[in-house]
């Protein structure tokens, strides 16, 4: 007969070691909580991702603590938007409360980066550890702890809260009945990497003009664009995304990139003879997609709550700073008896984040369902690059870097917008 594993027990169980994971577990477990991190893979391991980190990023990984000089970061200035027939360059919108510069750093170890800071701050992280479900108590209906595959065996970890961060499939949320919703943005993007020639290494660049095509032939430009991310060493993240709400458009990902990048300059040798590795795509769930955020001891983060920027595609740094908003409700309902007082604690963190994020998500959705009318797509791409005001609103809104108590009009105008929507 098969040893018996003893359980693990701790004051917070976090499923995922990505940034949202990963990020949780740092804060808890610097603020003296005993935190068990459990990742299903092995480091180093790669996680589809354009690897583009913006100022909002920047700004959570400097209040970690995390060096982000040296080897393996690329510094950012701004955007490189080509599109209608032109090509304009915008540095990082000025905001006080950001930096203005962005990364880029291969999630290949980003990820290990951070969990490695999570481990140095006093995480226990458990490698190779799949976790297949939740531990359930049968007479309160609350998870108090999780089930895994580890090693060719099963295990049980146990702990009052358990933070999911598992990731756009979630199987913890699914487990609890917390489903994807149709009316939220859902994302498609695909990448490649290609060492090559390509003069560019401090701007991330973007393409407005993509086009796909349908069955029967007619072209449509999705809401989305093409990117080209320098990684460093002369290698550069390759990709493109869309983004939907309801009914999925009728659009070859993988094609439409094999489209794109033969468009571009032979030069540049964005071809077979200088790819690395295939073409790998993911899902990305946008704008809140899965509510609520907490239920029975579990809180979402990130990619598995749906915390996507429905514009840019960017999820790192929503992953991280809904991980610190997870911590920080974590650690003042650990500091309550449990019951109603730490119970009332943990529902707050809904509240948190839609506070943080739900109005901007609003926006993006409704924004992402113009976009999708080709025609739409099309006015607003051109005059994103032929109006400079059109270009500079765009820009803050795609970045989500504006300021909500600034005199800059634009900003003004933002604000307002955000106003007037309901929160996500």
């Amino acid at each position: 007969m098969p040893a018996t594993v003893p359980e693990e027990t701790a004051d917070v169980i976090v499923v995922g070691a990505g940034p949202a994971g990963s990020t949780a577990a740092y804060y808890l477990a610097a603020a003296g909580h005993d935190v068990l991190l459990l990742e299903k893979a092995a480091f180093p391991r790669d996680k589809i991702c354009g690897d583009g980190l913006t100022p909002r990023a920047v700004r959570e990984l400097t209040a970690m603590g995390v060096g982000i000089d040296g080897d393996g970061w690329v510094r950012t200035r701004g955007l490189r938007v080509h599109g209608a027939g032109g090509t304009v360059q915008m540095p990082w919108p000025s905001v006080a409360a950001f930096p203005d510069f962005g990364l880029v750093r291969a999630r290949q170890d980003f990820d290990q980066l951070l969990a490695g800071h999570a481990t140095a701050a006093g995480a226990r992280l458990r490698e190779g550890t799949r976790v297949t479900g939740p531990v359930v108590d049968a007479a309160t209906g609350r998870v108090t702890g999780v089930l895994a595959q580890r090693d060719g065996g099963s295990r049980t970890y146990r702990a009052p809260l358990v933070v999911a961060a598992d990731g756009a499939s979630s199987r913890l949320a699914v487990a609890l009945g917390l489903h994807q919703r149709a009316d939220r943005p859902m994302g498609v993007a695909v990448r490649r990497y290609y060492t090559a020639p390509h003069r560019n290494d401090d701007h991330l660049e973007v393409w407005l003009d993509l086009e796909a095509r349908r069955r029967g032939g007619r072209t449509f430009m999705p809401c989305g664009y093409a990117w080209v991310f320098p990684v460093g060493d002369s290698t550069f993240n390759v990709g493109l995304g869309t983004f939907h709400v309801g009914r999925k458009p009728d659009v070859d990902h993988r094609r439409m990139f094999q489209e794109w990048t033969r468009r571009l300059p032979a030069a540049w040798q964005f071809d077979e003879a200088h790819a690395v590795g295939p073409v790998r795509g993911a899902p990305l769930p946008a704008g809140f997609n899965r509510q609520p955020q907490y239920t029975r001891g579990v809180l979402l983060t990130g990619d598995a709550g749906g915390m996507i920027n429905p514009l840019s595609g960017e999820g790192i740094d929503y992953a991280m700073a809904s991980g610190r908003l997870s911590a920080e409700t974590v650690a003042r309902a650990l500091a309550q008896p449990a019951g109603d007082r730490r119970e009332a604690v943990l529902r707050s963190y809904p509240h948190a984040v839609r506070s943080a994020y739900g109005s901007y998500f609003t926006l993006g959705r409704l924004i992402v369902q113009a976009l999708n009318r080709p025609a739409v797509m099309r006015a607003v791409a051109t005059g994103s690059m032929r109006v400079p005001a059109v270009r500079a609103l765009m820009f803050k809104l795609w970045a989500n870097l504006s300021d909500p108590h600034g005199k800059d009009a634009l900003d003004r105008v933002i604000t307002a917008l955000q106003r007037v929507v309901p929160p996500a």
